[in-house]
């Protein structure tokens, strides 16, 4: 092959991965722009609206109570998305009359379903979009922003995406890869310190799972502890929860823990040997620790799997910066693979660490002790 052949194959090959790049970036800003108009469907309650009845765009605004043009505009753009479904043979857009099909229904507005996608809405757009600028001034500095500043939508959606799998599945996880924990649980009752524990769903649904259990639930946020009371109360089992604003480490905390839980936390923590130290001095002598961290790969590899191009990303625009808030952070990010967990468990003092035999698409369970 001549030279000139070969510099031509590679200017073809250049055009089309430059073509291919264009095509995936311009699908992925589609699913971004689709994204923020879900968004102000879950915001403003049109999905829950119209999960009552199908509506003509007139009818819709009225029982909505938005602007008759902008709820046409909205609900034209739901249907050709395929979110929506309308009768394509009625010329008058007046008397279109819209559906949300029962399924996508269930996805939008029913958080307790196992299907649950509005959280997963609310985390990027109104979470992580409103400090896109922070971040970008955070690449400049080095330095992080606290969690707090990321506001309630993010902390509603991070707890919203965590909620289904501590109902539907964190039981059954313990009772079947744990049975000893199970065991000590469910008899005259347990201890648990449940430590980050956010809006307190994962304490939540471990008291109802384990009636004679006591649940002490820890984390430093003030909003996300005054959330966990209120879901508590909501669910019945604040008798048996208690939670309060206080450090894992706090020398003064007392008592012994049959199970000391950290889920989808430590990643994002300054200092996370200190915290596996202070979850390691809670144990009870035949004690537990519970780590649900995401389910990445065992090394780097590029490209990844779709799954992991998620948590990179969310840790780039959330997890790092928020571990980066602190000085002296370990700077972990969403992307903690087993190898980093073993060693911080291992300099942590535990000498046990074993990923328990649990398929998630999204998390990895080790039970450290």
């Amino acid at each position: 092959m001549t030279t000139g052949a070969t510099e031509a194959n590679r200017a073809t090959d250049a055009a089309g991965s430059a073509q291919a790049l264009s095509v995936r970036l311009f699908l992925a800003g589609l699913g971004a722009a689709e994204l923020m108009t879900a968004y102000l469907g879950i915001r403003l309650g049109l999905y829950v609206e119209l999960a009552k009845a199908p509506a003509t765009a007139g009818e819709f605004a009225l029982r909505a109570g938005i602007d008759r043009r902008y709820a046409r505009e909205w609900l034209e753009q739901q249907a050709a998305a395929g979110i929506l479904t309308t009768d394509q043979s009625e010329e008058n857009p007046q008397r279109r009359v819209f559906t949300l099909p029962s399924g996508h229904a269930e996805a939008l507005t029913d958080l307790d379903s196992p299907f649950s996608i509005a959280p997963l809405v609310l985390l990027p757009i109104g979470g992580m979009a409103s400090v896109l600028p922070r971040v970008a001034d955070a690449f400049r500095t080095g330095q992080g922003i606290p969690y707090a500043e990321y506001g309630a939508e993010l902390r509603g959606g991070q707890a919203g995406l965590n909620k289904p799998v501590f109902r539907h599945q964190l039981a059954g996880w313990i009772a079947a890869t744990l049975p000893d924990v199970h065991a000590a649980l469910g008899g005259a009752g347990g201890r648990i310190a449940d430590v980050a524990c956010g809006s307190g769903w994962s304490s939540i649904a471990l008291a109802q799972a384990y009636p004679r259990a006591r649940v002490h639930g820890l984390d430093l946020d003030e909003r996300s502890v005054a959330d966990a009371r209120h879901n508590a109360a909501e669910a019945g089992v604040a008798d048996r929860v208690e939670f309060e604003v206080r450090d894992a480490a706090d020398p003064d905390l007392a008592g012994r823990y049959d199970l000391v839980c950290v889920f989808d936390a430590l990643h994002d923590m300054a200092r996370p040997v200190e915290v596996l130290r202070a979850c390691r001095s809670l144990l009870a002598p035949d004690g537990t620790v519970l780590l649900m961290e995401p389910n990445v790969g065992e090394r780097f590899t590029a490209p990844a799997p779709e799954t992991e191009r998620f948590q990179y990303a969310v840790s780039l625009l959330h997890c790092l910066p928020v571990g980066l808030a602190e000085e002296e952070s370990a700077a972990t990010g969403t992307v903690m693979r087993p190898a980093t967990v073993r060693a911080y468990a291992a300099e942590a003092g535990f000498r046990q660490v074993k990923v328990l035999p649990v398929r998630h698409t999204f998390h990895r369970l080790y039970r450290l002790r």
